[in-house]
């Protein structure tokens, strides 16, 4: 195959381009900003199962609340049964040591729960504290995670825009290469490989393997418009008379 160097020179261009979306799409895998996301979201969903904790045991301490407090008014509609009773002088003498001492066992009953509640009330007050602590706390994380999301999201539309430019130059550097020359390059870099590549001294810049002295002489003798392989990778080898440009 025949090509003039510097349409040899465009696969080089290309080369570099694909280099540069291989560049991009590792980028986008591999994101500071996705990684910050990702911990954020875990502490989140962490935090959220917390708070759900949280909830269950206050509910479960209202219920306790709710079935003292039954059982303390029900202690005292008892008393206040019995008060009425001893009140009303209905009841006979021998009745009456009755229901005093179980007015006292009541009144010893209705401390007892009453201690109990105080104490459940107080586990409650304390449990609403952590339980709002955790709600302010997963409402900052939150605004964190909104800013992380955003961070995220504006590198993925960076890399999304020069994804799209590095494209749009491959279609303009393959357009005005030879359809021939830019065939055999993508059917390189379909085998897995670096579709081209400058000869650096004795070195492919494909592969980066130094090329045995006979195959060095038997390129530099070919045509400059031959268009020559590496005899390691097979990449389009393009010899560039002037390393600087």
């Amino acid at each position: 195959m025949k090509a003039e160097e510097s349409q040899q020179r465009l696969v080089l261009e290309i080369a570099a381009v694909d280099a540069e979306l291989s560049r991009l799409v590792h980028r986008g895998k591999h994101l500071e900003e996705q990684q910050r996301l990702d911990t954020i979201e875990a502490e989140h969903r962490a935090a959220g199962d917390v708070l759900a904790t949280l909830r269950i045991a206050l509910e479960d301490l209202d219920g306790q609340v709710a079935k003292f407090e039954g059982e303390i008014d029900s202690v005292r509609k008892r008393e206040d049964r019995d008060r009425g009773l001893l009140a009303g002088g209905t009841v006979d003498a021998k009745n009456v040591g009755e229901i005093q001492h179980e007015l006292e066992a009541l009144q010893r009953r209705q401390e007892s729960l009453e201690d109990s509640l105080l104490e459940i009330m107080e586990r409650r007050e304390k449990l609403q504290n952590d339980l709002l602590e955790q709600q302010n706390r997963i409402e900052e994380m939150h605004t964190d995670l909104v800013a992380a999301t955003a961070a995220r999201d504006e590198v993925l539309v960076q890399i999304d825009q020069s994804r799209h430019q590095a494209l749009s130059r491959r279609e303009e550097l393959a357009a005005s290469a030879p359809s021939e020359l830019v065939a055999l390059y993508e059917r390189q870099r379909a085998q897995g490989g670096v579709g081209a590549g400058r000869l650096q001294g004795r070195r492919c810049g494909a592969c980066r393997i130094e090329i045995d002295r006979g195959e060095l002489a038997r390129i530099s003798a070919a045509r400059e418009d031959e268009v020559l392989r590496c005899p390691e990778c097979s990449a389009i080898l393009v010899r560039v008379r002037d390393f600087s440009e």
